[in-house]
């Protein structure tokens, strides 16, 4: 049995406070007028810009919300305060969205471990189920980081903050495209399916999990495996229709005038490669901690090989989006990558080292997958590249020009990362490392490659 060491809960919990403290400091520093944000660009102006947040505000500064320089004078004759007024809501956005970022990152890592592990037991895979109570310890984050997302779900939805154009009836009024989707796009669906998609995922795993104890305890057949089988498969077919949805609901409709056919790929190859990644990472430490010795370098050197074969496939799909985009260059649907591109370049261009030349220089070679700090470094670096995808893909419609890395993204960080470490290895305390009753366990405990 895995004992929770009071030094990792200690750490844990000061990450929860100290992000917590953070964020109601980046909430209470949004400005709360036109005339503080005139404030702070003047300020910013007086001090010649620079970078962090400095460089977020004279970049709108020099921009109206058509997208031509203004300075003094000629600012007001392009719309005066109306640009202010655009502003102002971007910088009163940003602690929401850096909350709403973190928040689904690390909900999509224990979605992706949720799938992987469904996976396993559809394929009646041999050589995994030594990992399967590390998959169903991160997968217990679901329920308190699905029910946290679902409350900033809701308040999206509803319009009690500013995250999603579609539910502000002032700009829906204006808008006839947004109009024409308002059958999909609009607070009461968006709930329903919210909650669809949740409590699928949640009932999956709390069967899947339920089924693996008791058959640790069938000593006489494999009635609950063939359970697990069963649901398993079903899951499946369930969570490729309801991811696909979410990834429209939850980051595509950030963007309402832009629609990718790939973008639920997309997002699935992100949340599946962060799912294993984390799992490879856990099981490494765990094992530096002398538990699990009965998982070898074969079994990370496999969850090497999907880090590095999914990173290969998540490139393969921006590619394929980015390009046909690119290259068609119709101007709706060119101007999501543009914008990127203009107002974020380095974490768009830094996102796509990360995620695709690191992992490729790395994992690339076979010797390497079997090398602990190769797979930890190159795991940590592959769940910050996809944390600043998702950044990519939430912050230009809600944050625009006005973002830069503040206390706000930090503390949102440190909050998830508190509560993620300390559900998962809690989970890890309720019953034995090791799987016992699954009928594939001898030949896990037995895999080399």
């Amino acid at each position: 049995m895995y004992t929770l060491s009071n030094r990792l809960r200690l750490f844990s919990i000061v990450l929860m406070v100290i992000g917590l403290i953070g964020l109601i400091v980046g909430f209470g520093q949004r400005p709360g007028s036109i005339q503080e944000v005139k404030e702070m660009m003047a300020a910013h102006d007086a001090h010649g810009g620079g970078h962090g947040d400095s460089h977020a505000i004279s970049d709108d500064h020099a921009k109206n919300t058509h997208g031509t320089e203004t300075h003094g004078a000629s600012e007001d004759a392009h719309g005066g305060d109306a640009h202010y007024e655009h502003v102002l809501h971007q910088l009163q956005n940003k602690p929401w969205a850096a909350l709403y970022v973190a928040a689904f990152f690390f909900f999509m890592i224990a979605l992706g471990v949720l799938a992987f592990y469904a996976i396993q037991f559809a394929a009646q895979a041999g050589w995994s189920p030594v990992l399967f109570r590390v998959m169903e310890a991160i997968t217990a984050y679901l329920v308190p980081g699905g029910i946290i997302l679902f409350v900033i779900l809701g308040l999206s939805g509803f319009h009690i903050n500013h995250l999603f154009v579609w539910a502000d009836p002032e700009v829906v009024a204006h808008d006839k495209l947004i109009q024409g989707k308002a059958g999909w796009l609009n607070g009461t669906g968006f709930i329903i399916r919210a909650i669809i998609f949740l409590g699928g995922w949640m009932t999956y795993r709390h069967f899947a999990v339920k089924y693996s104890r008791l058959q640790d305890e069938d000593a006489t057949g494999n009635k609950w495996y063939k359970k697990s089988f069963k649901i398993s498969a079903a899951f499946l077919v369930f969570f490729i229709y309801t991811e696909s949805m979410a990834s429209w609901d939850w980051i595509m409709s950030f963007d309402p005038h832009w629609f990718s056919t790939l973008f639920g790929w997309y997002v699935f190859a992100s949340l599946f490669v962060s799912g294993i990644t984390t799992i490879a990472l856990i099981t490494i430490y765990l094992k530096s901690k002398g538990y699990l010795d009965f998982v070898n370098n074969s079994h990370i050197h496999d969850l090497a090989k999907f880090m590095f074969g999914i990173s290969i496939f998540w490139t393969y799909l921006w590619f394929s989006q980015f390009m046909l985009i690119w290259y068609s260059n119709i101007p709706e649907e060119v101007t999501y990558f543009i914008t990127r591109i203009e107002d974020y370049k380095l974490p768009f261009f830094g996102m796509l080292a990360m995620n695709f030349i690191f992992p490729l220089l790395v994992l690339m070679n076979s010797d390497f997958k079997r090398v602990n700090w190769f797979v930890v470094m190159a795991g940590i670096v592959i769940l910050c590249g996809h944390y600043i995808d998702v950044f990519n893909m939430v912050m230009p419609a809600t944050v625009g020009t006005s973002w830069f890395i503040g206390i706000s993204e930090i503390s949102a960080v440190l909050l998830f990362l508190g509560l993620f470490l300390f559900v998962v290895f809690r989970a890890l305390t309720k019953a034995p490392l090791l799987a016992k009753g699954n009928p594939y366990i001898e030949e896990s405990k037995h895999f080399h490659y």
